[in-house]
This record gives structure tokens, C-alpha cells and sequence, in this order.
């Protein structure tokens, strides 16, 4: 007689290969259920095949940066003042800035015609393509009470390394500089500075073509020259006043290279 325990243990297994969908044990004839089951797969529509590289098209070019540079050397050289080099650089074209949607107009200087200090920043900012002039919003404003501070309100010339505000307010690229570069050179050439006060990284590794960060190149001399070599001047980096509104204990950085610059500005003898 079989223990009622086994039998109960039986009727569970049976319950447990029930629902787990087993009907039948052994059938009188094979059945190949797995064959049974299948279904005719979903036949998705073909991927239409790419054509072959040769036969693509051929991706749009860039602009012709040399073409650019070529063309912005020819509007500064015939340029005889500062207003008509802002002239020159309003009609120019080649610098890809001018076209992305971000700038309203061109933004070129403010400051002293006859200032001994030129200072060169990044690229204009939103209330600066506004206004039409560099540094004039907040990190602006931060810069002018330094230069008050230090009595340099009247001997500083502003402007940038580029003229048109680029998207997002991000950096300006080496390309754009470089376009831009020929206007800037010719202005240094017009204005006559005895120095220049480069403010920020990008300015700084433009104009001293340099690859440290702005840290490394803060509060040091060194000599920027034309691409002809006709002209040789003093330069110093130091932070964007827009870094020291974000880092305020980085003034103390830059109060100090605004005065070393200041001293030696200040010499009798050429500096």
C-alpha cells in the first residue's frame, strides 16, 4: 500500500507539470511540438542599402580660411584710422561668427584713441552685442573699477580677439582669431599702445601663440610681435573678470598683475 504522503507529494508534482503546461506524458505518435509551435517570423521592411563611398556626395566644404585671412589683411592695411578700420571690419565677411545667428553686429573697441595700455579680451558677450561695444556688461563693469582703482580709466583702448559674439557666449576658436587676427594687428599698428593686457586664456594663447592655461600665463611678461616683426611689445596675461565673478578669491590674482602692469606703464623710460 502506498503511504499517503507519496501520494500527495505525486498529486503536486502532476499539479506543477499541469500548470506549467504538460498534458499528456507519453501520445501514440510522435509530436514535435517545438516544430508545432513556430510561428512565420515578422519580416521588417529592408534598410534601403547605402550607396557606395565613392558615389556619395561629397560633404559640404568649410569656409577657406586663407581666402578669409588674405581678405582681412587687404581691408586693414587700406585702412588709415581706427573708424575706418571699424568700418572695414563691419563689412568684412569672412569670419564665420558674423553668419551663426549670435551676433546682431560687429563689436570693435571703446576706450582712449591715444591710450598708452591696449587690452585685448576674448570675444563679445551678449550685452556687448547689444550695445555694440566690449565689456560693458557685468565682468565689463568689474573691469572698469579696476582700472579706476589702479588710475587707469583714461589709458586703456578695449577690444577683442574677435569682433562677433560667438553662440552661447563660448570661446572663440583658434579659426576665428586667426580671421580676425589681421584687423587686430593693424589696429595695435594705428593706436601705437606701449603694452598690451591680455585678458583671458583664449586671448592670450592667440596672441602670444601659447598652449598653457590662462593659471600658468597669469602675471608674466612676455613680448608679442607682429607677423612681420615690425612691431615688438610688452604683454601680460591675466584672468577674465568674468572667472573672478565666479571666483571671487582670484581678484587678489589679478589686482596684483593690474599693478605690476600698472608700475611699469608708469615708468618715464620706455618700458
Amino acid at each position: 500500500m502506498i503511504p499517503a504522503s507519496r501520494d500527495i507529494a505525486a498529486e503536486s508534482l502532476l499539479a506543477f507539470w499541469a500548470e506549467a503546461g504538460v498534458d499528456a506524458m507519453l501520445l501514440d505518435e510522435p509530436y514535435d511540438r517545438i516544430e508545432a509551435g513556430k510561428i512565420a517570423p515578422i519580416r521588417l521592411p529592408e534598410k534601403p542599402v547605402a550607396a557606395p563611398i565613392a558615389a556619395r556626395a561629397a560633404p559640404v566644404a568649410g569656409p577657406d580660411v586663407s581666402s578669409a585671412v588674405a581678405e582681412a589683411k587687404r581691408l586693414a592695411a587700406a585702412a588709415p584710422d581706427l573708424e575706418a578700420l571699424k568700418a572695414a571690419i563691419e563689412a568684412f565677411d569672412g569670419c564665420p561668427l558674423k553668419f551663426e545667428g549670435a551676433a546682431r553686429q560687429s563689436v570693435f573697441y571703446r576706450g582712449s584713441l591715444t591710450a598708452p595700455l591696449m587690452v585685448i579680451g576674448e570675444g563679445p558677450g551678449q550685452e556687448e552685442d547689444i550695445q555694440g561695444q566690449p565689456f560693458v556688461g557685468r565682468a565689463g563693469q568689474l573691469l572698469d573699477r579696476m582700472f579706476a582703482a589702479a588710475g587707469l580709466t583714461d589709458q586703456v583702448f578695449i577690444t577683442n580677439s574677435v569682433f562677433w559674439r560667438p553662440p552661447g557666449n563660448r570661446n572663440p576658436s583658434p579659426g576665428e582669431q586667426l580671421v580676425c587676427a589681421p584687423f587686430l594687428e593693424r589696429a595695435i599698428e594705428l593706436l601705437k599702445p606701449r603694452m598690451l593686457l591680455l585678458v583671458g586664456g583664449p586671448s592670450a594663447k592667440s596672441m602670444l601663440k601659447r598652449e598653457e592655461g590662462i593659471l600658468s600665463l597669469r602675471g608674466r611678461w612676455f613680448e608679442w610681435k607682429s607677423a612681420d616683426g615690425a612691431i615688438e611689445l610688452p604683454a601680460m596675461p591675466t584672468l577674465h573678470p568674468a572667472f573672478l565673478l565666479r571666483q571671487p578669491a582670484a581678484k587678489k590674482k589679478a589686482w596684483s598683475d593690474l599693478l605690476t602692469l600698472t608700475e611699469r606703464l608708469n615708468r618715464p623710460e620706455r618700458p
